[in-house]
């Protein structure tokens, strides 16, 4: 018999009156800047040197926040304390928080980000307090909000964190991370759902005497009756536990995962009962189908378009002999009067969130390439369109959130999802920042050599400021890029450098 795992939290063990409790994440919980950094601090203090790459990545952002903070006016880094990372307002709410700086904005939320990507109850915390502590004097920031709801989606608290999302939403033009799906496919999962659990509450209505136990009692009877071998004992418990979680108000995560545990116990007890088996299907299909809306939103044309995959062959094939001009997102670019000259070019290609001014950026886009991460013109269409990403797993599950059908005859494959390392071989001992999107295009087509002209234009590595979007505007220019090494790359390369277009064929 397979062990099963209860890690059942005990203050959820006992249902209140009435139903679950009004959940203390729902609104922000007013949080002094001090009181924040004091905490990312502390937290400093106790990240250790390991093999986990998030926390390194982690304690980088804690040292540049605590850094910038040392620099600033208002006075050294804050010690370290014991500060709880989730400080309740006391008295001391009532009062005028004290600001944040504005040099501190990025950095700290830099952090916020960091500490989610831990996926670690105490960086969860952290993180949550980070946006907290942001929305406490910005009250419309966008970063501040989204950092808000993933966390709060990372925690299990799903209501909250469409709250937040749809706060973030309306903040906003250009959903360029996808949040409106996002929001769709969350309430979506809640609803499968409901309809799982009201399944097995009608399929085992002595599953009722047990959903007002304790959790981790009815959850341990049902695995103790199982392994004798009592398949009608068990049933009830281990359903009525999952009710009891439901009752309490358990994280959406938690309920997810004892649901998949449940499944697994009743298939193995099931055997080779033909009703059963049946049964259990259909009630896994349910299961599947509520994580497959979570994970990736609403999918209405599988086929995306009848979009066609191409290998790096193929698309080496396709720019053979063709004279080819990337264009930077720099403010450069749009103050200048390049379009015709753009628009000139056998192939224009464009990053991320690019905006058009013909008279300035030219109209075409034939090539789009974008990170992964945000969904900014996805909708445009273009001729091929190739997606970056380190990990192919988060690569994957953007493709499938993010891709708009009929916006594009081509798509990168797995072969050009991450240019300078997977084609190069370029790791990071040689390499150690994380590329752009710029640079692994412009690699890609040096390495390529097929192009009978290639042309930067506009590109000062964000000298001049960045020219995006509107709703990308705001983004900060990202430190985790190392353009000063992206910059001697290329100019090593140049056959010829002027203001605005450096040749490198």
């Amino acid at each position: 018999m397979r062990e099963a795992r209860t890690r059942w939290p005990r203050q959820r063990d006992a249902a209140p009156p009435g139903g679950a409790a009004a959940s203390p994440l729902a609104s922000v919980t007013p949080t002094d800047a001090d009181v924040c950094l004091r905490a990312c601090a502390a937290h400093s203090t106790k990240l250790v040197a390991g093999l986990d790459r998030r926390r390194t990545a982690l304690a980088e952002a804690l040292r540049h926040l605590l850094s910038v903070h040392a620099a600033t006016p208002a006075g050294p880094a804050p010690a370290a304390s014991s500060i709880p990372l989730m400080r309740r307002p006391g008295k001391a709410a009532a009062t005028a928080a004290a600001p944040l700086a504005d040099e501190l904005l990025d950095p700290l939320l830099a952090v916020g980000n960091k500490a989610l990507d831990c996926g670690y109850e105490d960086e969860l915390k952290l993180a949550l307090l980070i946006a907290d502590t942001v929305l406490t004097q910005r009250k419309g920031s966008r970063a501040g909000w989204r950092l808000r709801a993933r966390t709060l989606e990372a925690m299990g608290a799903e209501a909250e964190a469409v709250e937040a999302y749809e706060r973030y939403l309306s903040f906003t033009e250009d959903d360029g991370f996808g949040i409106a799906a996002k929001v769709v496919g969350l309430r979506a999962g809640a609803r499968h759902q409901d309809e799982l659990l009201r399944r097995l509450e009608r399929d085992c209505p002595a599953a009722a005497a047990y959903a007002d136990r304790p959790v981790t009692e009815s959850w341990a009877e049902g695995l103790a009756r199982q392994a004798r071998g009592d398949r009608e004992g068990a049933e009830p418990r281990l359903i009525g536990a999952l009710l009891a979680q439901e009752r309490s108000g358990a994280p959406a995560t938690e309920i997810q995962e004892a649901t998949s545990q449940y499944l697994g116990l009743a298939m193995e007890a099931a055997g080779t009962d033909p009703a059963a088996v049946a049964r259990l299907t259909e009630i896994a299909g349910l299961y599947a189908e509520q994580r497959r809306s979570r994970m990736r939103g609403p999918v209405e044309d599988p086929t995306f378009g009848g979009v066609e995959w191409t290998t790096v062959g193929e698309f080496r094939n396709r720019i053979a002999g063709r004279s080819i001009c990337l264009v930077a997102n720099s403010q450069r670019v749009g103050d200048s009067s390049m379009g015709e000259e753009i628009d000139g070019y056998d192939l224009v290609v464009r990053f991320n969130s690019y905006r058009i001014d013909p008279a300035a950026t030219g109209r075409r886009t034939d090539i789009h390439a974008t990170i992964h991460k945000h969904g900014f013109n996805w909708d445009q269409k273009v001729h091929t369109r190739l997606v970056f990403g380190g990990v192919s797993g988060d690569w994957k599950h953007s493709l499938r959130n993010r891709l708009v059908p009929g916006a594009q005859q081509y798509l990168g494959d797995e072969s050009l999802r991450w240019p300078l390392r997977d084609i190069g071989r370029v790791g990071a001992d040689v390499w150690p920042a994380i590329p752009t999107t710029g640079f692994n295009m412009l690699w890609l087509l040096d390495h390529l050599d097929v192009s009978s002209r290639l042309d930067l234009i506009g590109f000062d590595f964000y000298e001049s400021g960045a020219y995006r979007l509107p709703g990308a505007m705001r983004m900060p220019i990202t430190s985790v890029h190392e353009y000063t090494s992206e910059k001697a790359w290329v100019m090593e390369r140049a056959r010829s450098v002027t203001d605005m277009r450096i040749r490198l064929r």
